[in-house]
């Protein structure tokens, strides 16, 4: 959830522009500790007189243990009332100096973010509230109830919808019973029985300072980075970081699963675990798939799939990289009569890619396009923020930015097709079809 109420003057406005005209310059990141253990990233960007501040915990849904849907829950909830604010308290500090403030969470990790103006008055109520949101908040029981409802309520729409269900029994196969297995939302099992009491629980454990990430980027210098880091974090307990999580095993046999739902179209999901971020194959992966498949309708699935056979329109693959392996997806829609040779279709491409690797012509259109709009990933601070607050909680290096094109044109087709050839297996994919008579069986 966030509040927000955005303006920019004409000085603002002429400052961003010329951002963005030099975005090709990667970020100076600094870098401490805080007093009780949180890292701080911090990069200094006087051009807009803002500041944008992620605080990210190791508090995502792999750590809900039983209660699927917990961290959710506390995550959602911590702008709904914190120290001495009511929801509607917050919402009215926030508006009357122009900040955003926001919490949300996903499988690895949790964050809250703050947009705020560097002027004395609003830079002041912006972490004083983003502080108690922090460290104190209320889990107010009406707004816990509503949550609740709200879960329930989506949970339901889900079942309503062929490509939720797909992606939520892809997860749970591919996954199996490892903790970025289960619906982070919660399960119809789960959800009624979570309590406000399971949400200060889950907030004292995880939202600590071992566990915390911060980073930092705005016109404001060290010194001042320094004491806002201490006052985001002092009054936390010093905790400990979050355990590791298992170890995810590969897939050792081919999976499938036909699933019958009543819709006019069948949607497909096929993939293997594969890689996190710090895999040294990762980057070869990353390059080979945006040409397989990640770089939309110029991809070569959305041209053997979707333009030469007219089998779907929506045709893609994507990496998930996490602190554990994450899934490798192939994703399609298609007519419930194509369905068969669409799939067929996507695994012989694949299985061509593996075995043959990239063209190299199109492979260094691929790095180009890769490499020419990697400016506009770091264009603005909430998208530096972003990114340094990835390399924080990942322990990448500080110049992953720095090296990032470095890397990518190192990539040649050779790295491409031993990579995939090592490490993506064709024959051991988790395939997962929803649509109408796909199968009896029902999910």
């Amino acid at each position: 959830m966030s509040y927000s109420r955005y303006f920019l003057p004409l000085s603002l406005l002429l400052s961003f522009i010329l951002l963005i005209q030099n975005a090709h310059a990667t970020p100076k990141i600094q870098s401490w500790l805080t007093k009780n253990g949180t890292k701080v990233l911090f990069v200094e960007a006087p051009e807009i007189p803002m500041l944008d501040i992620r605080v990210v915990f190791d508090a995502g849904s792999a750590r809900d243990g039983k209660k699927y849907g917990v961290a959710l829950v506390t995550s959602d909830l911590l702008t709904e009332g914190a120290g001495k604010w009511s929801a509607d308290d917050i919402a009215e500090r926030l508006a009357a100096v122009g900040s955003n403030l926001g919490s949300t969470s996903a499988k690895d990790m949790a964050w809250i973010t703050l947009r705020t103006l560097t002027e004395k008055e609003a830079l002041k109520t912006s972490l004083e509230t983003m502080e108690a949101v922090i460290n104190h908040p209320k889990f107010p029981k009406k707004d816990f109830e509503r949550q609740i409802q709200n879960m329930t309520i989506g949970l339901r729409r889900e079942q309503q919808s062929p490509s939720a269900i797909a992606s939520r029994i892809y997860s749970e196969n591919i996954y199996q019973n490892h903790p970025y297995g289960h619906r982070s939302a919660g399960t119809k099992e789960t959800i009624p029985l979570l309590t406000r009491s399971d949400a200060f629980a889950f907030h004292k454990q995880f939202y600590v300072g071992k566990n915390a990430i911060i980073a930092m980027v705005g016109a404001i210098k060290r010194p001042q980075a320094r004491a806002i880091s201490e006052q985001l974090t002092s009054a936390m307990s010093k905790g400990e970081h979050a355990a590791a999580l298992p170890v995810l095993k590969l897939n050792n046999k081919a999976v499938n699963k036909q699933i019958h739902f009543p819709s006019t179209q069948s949607h497909i999901r096929m993939g293997q675990v594969l890689v996190n971020r710090e895999d040294p194959d990762y980057m070869a992966l990353y390059v080979g798939n945006h040409l397989l498949g990640g770089s939309g309708l110029v991809s070569l699935l959305a041209d053997e799939v979707r333009e030469k056979r007219g089998l779907s329109y929506s045709v893609y693959s994507y990496l998930s990289p996490m602190r554990e392996k994450g899934q490798y997806t192939f994703g399609a829609q298609t007519k419930t009569v194509k369905t068969q040779e669409a799939l067929q279709v996507i695994q012989q491409t694949l299985i061509d890619f593996i075995k043959k690797g990239p063209d190299p012509e199109k492979l260094n259109a691929t790095k180009k396009n890769i490499t020419g709009g990697f400016p506009m990933k770091v264009a603005s601070n909430r998208k530096i923020a972003q990114y340094i607050a990835m390399i924080a909680f990942y322990d990448l290096p500080l110049d992953y930015l720095d090296t990032f094109v470095k890397r990518v044109n190192a990539i040649d087709v050779k790295a491409v097709k031993d990579a995939f050839k090592r490490r993506v297996h064709a024959d051991k994919m988790v395939t997962i079809i929803v649509g109408k008579n796909a199968a009896s069986t029902k999910k």
